[in-house]
């Protein structure tokens, strides 16, 4: 596994939008004050040419021109870190164009984003054996005050932070919109998690995962290389994150099955599962469920509603690494090992 050199102090923070960019509101407003905090921390600022753009279908512009934006910022001397400006619905769409074998053959790079990012982050590890972090995009940072997930990110990106906790409490509904950009996670609900076995758990593995509503997009493609990637770290295993956004608790409970018989799960060491943004009992289903009655043959620890996508705050994760995990009572901490 390869691991980008961290954000230097006064160094450069590139942006880019392989997705969504931050042409409309509450987006704009919100990523051009973040601009304003960065730069008044002491980092310079590089932009690729989609950021505001909104030329595309569920992406900033067309497949081509985000693709060419992507390899131009990643492997060019312009920035020292990459964070995407936001998420989107058609990402899969440039990977045609991407070149993963330059990407492999550049100097690593860190590459921040998370939902439709799941595209880069996770084939970053499983393509090109290169680490990448999955966390909040661009416009978040626009947010005052900071919620201390944003400065974790910041912390990883910098390396002056690998181990993180669950946050105290998490949002169920946003006060963020266009009359109001800049406000923070609206963090009501106390955090409780779920764990299974209900018993005092440490487990470690390989962190890989992102959006579920992204990953059962690869299956069966070109794309799809985990099985070679497990057999490449078939020491560690695999340490499972994942998380959803558009899928109610049926979808989830197909693409669980779906990344089963693909064989993903196959030396699986631990699952993390992120709060479903569309959680709600179907059927006699709950998202609890719709994730364990799938996994539990595996009989590996899972915890369930940790702070992970979607549903915010956000634990930045780094996709690739060594993750130790300790969850007890309703406590629980990822520490990661940037091991080879």
């Amino acid at each position: 596994m390869r691991y980008a050199k961290f954000l230097p102090e006064n160094g450069t923070i590139g942006f880019i939008a392989p997705s969504f960019g931050c042409a409309i509101e509450p987006y704009k407003t919100a990523f051009l004050h973040a601009q304003e905090k960065w730069a008044a921390s002491g980092y310079k600022l590089h932009f690729g040419a989609n950021c505001y753009a909104q030329e595309g279908i569920g992406i900033s512009n067309t497949p081509p021109k985000c693709a060419e934006e992507l390899m131009s910022s990643y492997r060019g001397k312009d920035n020292d870190v990459i964070i995407s400006c936001g998420g989107g619905e058609l990402m899969c769409e440039i990977l045609d164009y991407v070149d993963f074998e330059k990407i492999r053959q550049a100097e690593p790079k860190w590459y921040m984003g998370y939902s439709d990012n799941t595209n880069m982050t996770f084939l970053l590890a499983t393509l090109c054996d290169t680490a990448s972090i999955y966390g909040p995009c661009a416009a978040a940072f626009g947010m005052e005050p900071w919620h201390p997930s944003l400065r974790d990110a910041m912390d990883v990106l910098a390396g002056k932070r690998l181990s993180f906790t669950g946050y105290d409490k998490w949002e169920k509904e946003s006060l963020k919109d266009e009359e109001h950009p800049l406000v923070p996670y609206h963090v009501t609900e106390d955090s409780v998690i779920r764990r299974f076995p209900d018993e005092t758990l440490d487990f470690s593995g390989r962190l890989l995962g992102g959006c579920m509503d992204c990953l059962v997009n690869l299956i069966g493609t070109k794309f799809d290389k985990v099985c070679d990637f497990m057999k490449r770290y078939e020491e560690d295993g695999v340490l499972w994150f994942l998380e959803a956004c558009d899928l109610n608790v049926m979808s989830i409970r197909r693409a669980m099955w779906q990344m089963e018989h693909a064989g993903w799960f196959e030396n699986c060491k631990g699952f993390l599962i992120g709060r479903p943004r569309l959680g709600e009992e179907m059927m006699g289903l709950d998202h609890y469920h719709a994730v364990y009655d799938v996994i539990k043959k595996y009989h590996v620890p899972v915890v369930m509603d940790v702070d992970i996508g979607h549903v915010a705050p956000m634990m930045p994760l780094v996709c690739g690494s060594k993750a130790y995990v300790h969850a007890e009572g309703n406590e629980y901490c990822v520490r990661m090992d940037l091991q080879d």
